[in-house]
């Protein structure tokens, strides 16, 4: 194909019906009507037929697949663009005809497998691999260029099915991390989940239909049709890495948000429309009940853990309930297995005790197919998390990669597994069942065969449900999106505003002694002073440059000036980004909270419960630093301002006593911030997650047990504190600052 596919599109106008996009299929006229020749027989089939439900074709179409077909289907991965650095050192682009799609071969290797993979050419007309994670940040254009391109090579394969690219959210604000947010700033950019949740704490759930309609019409414009969005978890144990992308620690919050946000990206309250987005909401039954916060990409993480009676049904499921009211087309089961030894008494919804099979969730039927379908009404299809077969089969280690595979479709029911193109284990499985392996292979212990092997029937309803979405979405018809239009509808004006209001909105101001705001009185003839800090001491250099640059914008012709030195300023301004942990690492104790500079902690055992030995960890480099600073401001009438970025339930002892006035942010734009202190705008903001006291209210003893309930938010924490650590209002777990204040759920202050 020596011209890129964005050129050539050729498009087929139906009357009241959708228009047919092709570069090469064949197109069938019928009743005045065009259709897409599907199977490549030149003749039409009902499966062609865009007027028949997308369930009705999807069904018929798999039929006409071949079964190597139909197990690529299986499976999805990471997939590179060929402009843009896949990230593996060495590897060499080789671009195919079009300068578009990279041809060359890889052999890759991360934390959820090793394998040898093929051009994209190749990969998809050979292997037949339709569903594929993008996790580059490309320019609008260049998206619906490669995934056009996809589309393309896709249509000269015998029997056409579309590619579903599928990616995490691109529409929020906040440092890229692999397999949580993995690109940013290209669509119109809100702050951070927490902090569109702290928005609509203040301001109203409307600024939800506005978030969810900007990233419908954003990703549509682009082609990009699938994404897994958004987290119903909830945050109740505070040391969990993953915090940051939900939308805090209250069900009810969360369950507001998504009745507004599932039918606005998707289109419809009844499911995908042709201009929406499908969505996978993750991570089922909740991945917040961390033991610990231990998170379950290693080891120690592998468990839930449910010690309050009721947990389960009263915090974590009912955010996927919503969901799946408002017909959520896909759900992604967490990693972790549930675990019974550690947990108090869970029912499901009809009343009866959980059993809690020590299974991940991907591979608990218990949890997918009697929970999720049958009693919570799911009628879409399940999209297990990455690397299950691999490397994070938690509770299935003793099967073999086919038996992962075969117990995972066959008998908990998921429909998409994530990870690697493991076409060839899948197939492994599927041989199983009719070669007669079992008759001279041992079934493993506690299992039995029936559940290990890949079925025709488990296999057709899979790729039914994948197909189905695709059919629904109009991919079958029009998969193919202009650039242009998409540069537009990424550069939106309305979009970014409405998108910067929010980040405005996010701002919550936890205390203030009439420092803030800093108004043009105030500032006459004043020194102000700037300084960032974070964990890495030369990103906070770089960031205090442009810290400084702002100030010195925002004090331009009033009258006031900016300073480098802290010991001639009258108003400091302090911008503090902690850190803590790693994303897929283990720390070697708990995930620290505490804002410190060389803290030395306990590490933690092979059982998650501390140890004698120690080690320092470090969430924000300076901290003395900051002391230092109030000291010498204050020593001379003047005022030290703070802005706390919140990803993680921060312990801000360490500083609260050193400001006269804090706010907070939710990685909101800094600008947004600076609107906020000098009296630009009124904050609104109020707090998605409690902020907790210290180190003593999630203390764990020797046994591993937190004197804080990992299962319950923080909001109702107190109703499970030991009585000595409650103050004279009954309370024990918010942190409570100097002026009487609780930094908990739904607190904040305005001026």
């Amino acid at each position: 194909m020596a011209k890129k596919a964005s050129d050539h599109v050729k498009y087929y106008e139906n009357q009241n019906g959708p228009t047919i996009g092709t570069v090469s299929r064949n197109i069938i006229e019928r009743d005045g009507l065009y259709f897409k020749d599907l199977d490549g027989s030149g003749e039409y089939q009902p499966y062609d037929d865009w007027r028949l439900p997308a369930g009705e074709r999807a069904a018929a179409y798999v039929k006409v697949l071949s079964t190597d077909e139909k197990i690529a289907q299986l499976f999805i991965s990471d997939w590179r663009m060929g402009k843009y650095p896949c990230g593996v050192e060495g590897h060499q682009v080789v671009f195919d005809e079009s300068g578009v799609l990279d041809d060359a071969q890889l052999h890759g290797k991360n934390i959820f497998g090793e394998q040898h993979l093929p051009g994209t050419t190749q990969l998809l007309k050979e292997w037949f691999a339709r569903h594929l994670i993008l996790r580059a940040n490309p320019t609008a254009d260049d998206l619906v260029d490669w995934i056009n391109q996809l589309h393309a090579v896709a249509e000269e394969c015998p029997h056409f099915v579309p590619v579903q690219v599928v990616s995490n959210s691109r529409n929020e604000n906040g440092e890229t991390v692999f397999g949580m947010n993995d690109a940013a700033g290209v669509f119109a950019t809100w702050p951070g989940t927490l902090g569109i949740a702290a928005a609509v704490r203040g301001s109203g759930i409307g600024l939800i239909d506005d978030f969810g309609d900007c990233v419908r019409r954003q990703w549509d414009a682009a082609g990009l049709k699938k994404g897994y969005i958004y987290m119903a978890d909830i945050i109740s144990d505070p040391r969990w890495q993953r915090s940051y992308g939900t939308f805090g620690e209250d069900p009810n919050l969360v369950c507001d948000i998504f009745s507004h946000l599932v039918p606005k990206i998707q289109g419809s309250s009844q499911g995908v429309t042709t201009d929406g987005v499908a969505m996978t909401v993750k991570h089922f039954p909740g991945g917040g009940a961390r033991e610990n916060g231990f998170d379950p990409h290693y080891e120690m993480g592998q468990w839930n853990v449910y010690q309050t009676e009721g947990s389960l049904e009263k915090y974590h499921l009912p955010g996927f309930q919503t969901a799946i009211d408002c017909h959520v087309s896909s759900v992604m089961p967490y990693y972790a297995k549930p675990s019974r030894e550690k947990s108090a008494p869970q029912t499901d919804r009809d009343g009866n005790a959980m059993e809690f099979k020590p299974y991940g969730f991907a591979y608990n039927r218990e949890f997918i197919q009697g929970l999720l379908r049958e009693q919570m009404g799911f009628e879409g299809y399940i999209n297990s998390d990455t690397g299950i077969v691999h490397n994070m089969g938690w509770g299935v280690e003793m099967l073999d990669k086919p038996e992962r595979i075969g117990f995972a479709v066959n008998q908990a029911g998921v429909d998409l597994i994530s990870g690697l193109f493991d076409n060839q284990y899948g197939r492994e499985a599927y041989d199983r069942g009719v070669n007669g392996y079992y008759e001279t292979h041992p079934v493993p212990e506690g299992f039995r065969k029936e559940d290990l092997v890949l079925t025709q029937e488990a296999l057709d309803r899979a790729v039914t449900r994948t197909l189905t979405e695709m059919f629904a979405l109009g991919l079958f018809e029009n998969p193919y999106r202009d650039p242009k239009k998409a540069v537009e509808a990424a550069a939106e004006e309305s979009a970014w505003a409405s998108a910067m209001d929010v980040h405005r909105k996010s701002v919550v101001l936890l205390k203030n002694d009439g420092t803030l705001p800093l108004s043009p009185e105030k500032i006459r003839q004043k020194k102000i002073y700037g300084e960032c800090f974070y964990k890495d001491g030369q990103r906070a250099g770089e960031a205090t440059a442009k810290l400084r640059k702002a100030l010195g914008d925002t004090l331009k012709d009033s009258g006031a000036c900016l300073t480098e030195a802290y010991e001639e300023a009258d108003y400091a301004i302090l911008m503090l980004h902690p850190s803590s942990g790693a994303y897929f690492s283990a720390t070697k104790g708990y995930l620290e909270l505490d804002l410190c500079d060389d803290k030395q902690v306990f590490d933690v055992d092979r059982e998650g419960r501390p140890s004698r030995e120690t080690h320092l960890e470090t969430t924000l480099k300076g901290v003395d630093r900051i002391k230092e600073i109030a000291s010498v401001v204050r020593g001379k009438g003047g005022k030290v301002i703070g802005n706390l970025n919140i990803t993680l339930a921060w312990e801000v002892g360490n500083v609260e006593p050193c400001l006269d006035a804090m706010t907070a942010g939710f990685d909101t734009d800094q600008s947004a911030v600076l609107d906020v202190m000098f009296g630009r705008f009124a904050p609104v903001g109020k707090l998605p997650v409690t902020l907790p006291r210290g180190d003593e209210v999630l203390a764990v003893d020797e046994m591993g047990v937190c004197v804080s309930p990992n299962d319950v938010p923080g909001y109702d924490k107190d109703l499970y504190m030991p009585k000595g650590l409650k103050d004279e209002n009954g309370k024990a777990y918010a942190y409570r600052d100097g002026a009487g204040n609780y930094y908990e759920l739904d607190f904040g202050l305005t001026y």
